[in-house]
């Protein structure tokens, strides 16, 4: 298959090119048309009791979300005529805003006792959006955060709530974006050019990155229109798509300069160059796409955004390294090696201190085994001091206008007037007794301030209660176990966001096992496939799970304990990691990890089957595959790290728990673990039933 993909590529590379300039002009034309429609939202558990509560309180009660939460604050008292008259001024400017449905106020509300800080010098002034959904609301809180956050009169104004959130969040990642592409696409070029020494040869493989990328936005454009898709998916297209589209071009271009100085003719050449590293890119991707495929399986829109977008990305980058790029190095032919800027770069050596350092390593297997794995064991140690929560508006800067106003509202307010725990219990209007004798036990768990008043619609009565915690924290979610272990009236649902939260956590718990069996299964088996070994893959898999277990230890000492904040630069710590952050991170290096294995594997077998032994085949395999491996691992290293600059914590967190994954998994893991491995198991690293070595593929 891949030969016969190589010979028609040649004969007809003009075509092909042609053809791919049209198709990646429509892309780009969708693309700038994707980041608008991203979300900041997707947290939530669709299937939940939670949900089930907010689609009650939204159907039945007519009851939403305010869209923009907005605490007016004075220095004197909101009783104040002044401050009255003030806040009121406010309150009708705002609510004859585009986009304002509503507005409720401490003012406009009666002097309602939950809307009163507990000092009496600031209240609430609550914005209700003409969008179904408040996160929707991106411009009326973009709108309001600009011209009402601040001073206003004698009044200090801080603008928060979801819509502000999602703009703020949405606003700052592009921005962060176009900082971290200004860092690594040159910082990338000028790695390429140390690689391979030659301009043409380091400049085409930004081509097929570039390429996955405008690809990947017009894919998650089109599936924009049918389903939410977040805002975080952007920073997952552009380093996946930059890094991973770069790796495989670096894959195709060492190879194909491989055969030109072989002799070879430039057909020949492309041709072999498919059949040996574009089967290897192939293989690769699609380990990738199985494991990135677990992230569709969450219940959350967040982490499903992800597993669209890592799948069209890796999917754009192995075709755009399969067609268009073998077309352009048939046109380019032998001036790939001009234009030299390093000579030792050209003609990569068949013996060098890559095959020195596996022989010396596969002389002191165990001792390198058990120093390995020592080093990782470290790395992982801090791994029990992990928390787990989910992110708010924490996650911005500190000096952004959403954390100020999230930071002065859970110092002012003395419960989460905003986010209370809501109870909806259906047909009990005829259960009142009941009800009332459920509230005085909700009322005594710990965290809960005050219940608030019955509403009864119909035969359905709903009841609130503030709490003091945030709702995203660990607290909060013992606290609604707590609540739910209450004997309540029958058919009771328990929402909010405190149980929205719980629920996710849970739904993402649930899910776990499944996604986490899919990647195992599917690895295996296509490992299997490409290496006809039974023994490689558990290997693999294996040792990728000490990966993710130094990783996580990293991220633990990092962002929870604080260290190294001088390398990854000021963010709020709130001592606690984003599971869906986690999750997401776990999943992404697990199949770059994977990425790498096969391209290590890959060229093993084949000195292996070309003849060579065991150590033989080891030593030159990692001879002619690691300088490709650890540029590919530097550059995706440099791609993600880039993210540490911006001033989103997730975002910092992904670049710096994907680039340290990384460099850990091609030095520690592949340059040493594996080829100690490898000599230890000896011949027996190929064993496999003759029944099942039908289903493998040759190298």
């Amino acid at each position: 298959m891949f030969e016969k993909l190589g010979h028609f590529i040649v004969r007809r590379r003009k075509s092909v090119l042609a053809l791919f300039i049209v198709v990646l002009i429509a892309f780009g034309a969708m693309a700038g048309l994707a980041i608008p429609r991203l979300s900041g939202g997707g947290y939530s558990n669709p299937g939940s009791d939670a949900a089930k509560a907010s689609t009650y309180l939204t159907d039945t009660f007519h009851v939403k979300d305010p869209a923009v939460v907005i605490e007016v604050k004075s220095t004197s008292t909101v009783q104040d005529p002044t401050v009255v008259a003030s806040a009121s001024a406010l309150e009708k400017e705002i609510g004859a805003e585009k986009g304002v449905l509503k507005t409720v106020s401490y003012w406009s509300a009666g002097g309602a006792p939950t809307l009163v800080s507990k000092d009496g010098k600031a209240a609430y002034l609550f914005v209700y959006s003409t969008e179904k959904d408040p996160l929707n609301a991106k411009s009326l809180g973009k709108l309001l955060e600009k011209k009402y956050a601040g001073d206003y009169k004698n009044l200090k104004v801080y603008v928060g709530g979801l819509a502000t959130f999602n703009s703020s969040l949405s606003d700052k990642i592009s921005k962060d974006l176009a900082v971290a592409e200004g860092i690594s696409i040159p910082l990338t070029f000028l790695l390429l050019l140390f690689v391979f020494g030659g301009l043409i040869s380091s400049a085409t493989p930004m081509i097929v990155g570039l390429s996955a990328i405008v690809g990947s936005l017009a894919v998650i454009y089109l599936i924009s229109l049918f389903t939410g898709v977040s805002i975080f998916a952007l920073n997952l297209i552009t380093g996946m798509g930059l890094g991973l589209g770069i790796d495989y071009a670096l894959l195709m271009v060492n190879r194909f300069r491989e055969e030109l100085h072989a002799g070879k003719s430039i057909e020949d050449s492309i041709v072999n160059t498919v059949k040996t590293a574009g089967k290897t890119v192939f293989y690769s991707g699609i380990t990738v796409i199985i494991t990135l495929t677990s992230l569709t399986f969450f219940p959350l829109m967040f982490l499903k955004s992800f597993g669209y977008a890592g799948i069209s990305v890796v999917a754009m980058a192995i075709f755009a390294a399969l067609v268009p790029f073998p077309a352009i190095l048939a046109l380019i032919g032998k001036r790939i090696d001009k234009y030299v800027v390093r000579k030792g770069a050209i003609t990569p050596k068949s013996d060098g201190r890559w095959a020195q350092t596996a022989r010396f390593v596969m002389r002191r297997p165990i001792a390198v085994v058990v120093l390995s794995l020592t080093v990782l064991a470290v790395i992982a140690s801090p791994i029990r001091n992990i928390v787990f929560s989910q992110a708010d508006s924490q996650v911005m800067p500190k000096s952004s206008q959403i954390a100020i106003a999230s930071a002065m509202a859970i110092n002012d307010f003395p419960g989460q007037d905003a986010n209370p725990v809501q109870f909806i219990i259906p047909n009990g209007a005829s259960r009142q007794s009941a009800i009332a004798a459920y509230e005085s036990k909700v009322a005594t768990i710990p965290g809960i301030v005050r219940i608030n008043p019955e509403e009864i619609v119909g035969s359905t009565v709903r009841f609130s209660a503030v709490h003091s915690m945030s709702p995203r924290t660990n607290e909060a979610q013992a606290m609604i176990k707590a609540i739910r272990k209450l004997a309540a009236p029958s058919g009771t649902l328990v929402g909010g966001v405190a149980a929205d939260y719980t629920d996710t956590q849970g739904g993402i718990a649930k899910t776990l096992p499944l996604a986490l069996g899919w990647i195992a299964l599917g690895v295996l088996l296509l490992l299997f496939i490409f290496t006809g070994s039974i023994i490689l893959p558990i290997k693999a898999v294996l040792l990728n799970v000490l990966s993710l277990g130094a990783m996580m230890g990293a991220l633990t000492w990092i962002f929870i304990d604080g260290h190294l904040g001088w390398l990854v630069g000021s963010f709020t710590n709130t001592h606690t990691l984003d599971t869906s952050m986690v999750i997401l991170i776990s999943v992404v290096t697990f199949g770059l990890s994977m990425d790498y294995e096969v391209f290590l594997l890959s060229r093993i077998k084949e000195e292996h089957e070309a003849g060579m032994a065991n150590v033989e085949a080891v030593a030159t395999g990692l001879q002619r595959s690691a300088r490709i491996i650890t540029a590919a691992a530097l550059l995706l290293a440099i791609v993600f790290s880039a993210f540490i600059t911006s001033g989103v914590t997730n975002i910092k967190t992904l670049g710096f728990g994907v680039a340290f994954a990384i460099i850990l998994d091609a030095t520690l893991v592949r340059g040493l673990l594996v080829p100690a491995l490898m000599r230890l198991f000896g011949e027996r690293n190929w064993w496999a039933p003759k029944a099942l070595k039908r289903f493998t593929v040759s190298h």
